[in-house]
């Protein structure tokens, strides 16, 4: 089992995840692509003191990208949509 600041590299804070996050209490991560749903959960309860509801996952494959010399894949990354409990707030600046 990984450690909790290895599964989560960093939030990310696009337009689309603030709103989320101002409307339903759903926060967006990076994390790693091995860890799973009950890591990432437990992950967040023990980094930010917050009661976590539930975690939705989604693997995103890298842009090919052709130059002269060949293709070029970018790197694999997946994000966690973390929904917080309602009594809870998750301040990340």
């Amino acid at each position: 089992m990984m450690q909790p600041h290895h599964i989560i590299k960093k939030p990310l804070l696009t337009e689309k995840s603030t709103i989320a996050s101002n409307e339903f209490n759903r926060h967006l991560f990076e994390v790693d692509p091995r860890a799973r749903k009950d890591e990432i959960k437990e992950a967040i309860q023990t980094l930010y003191k917050v009661r976590v509801v539930g975690v939705a996952t989604s693997n995103l494959q890298g842009r090919t990208k052709r130059f002269k010399y060949g293709a070029v894949t970018g790197k694999v990354t997946k994000r966690a949509y973390v929904k917080i409990h309602p009594d809870d707030t998750l301040e990340i600046l």
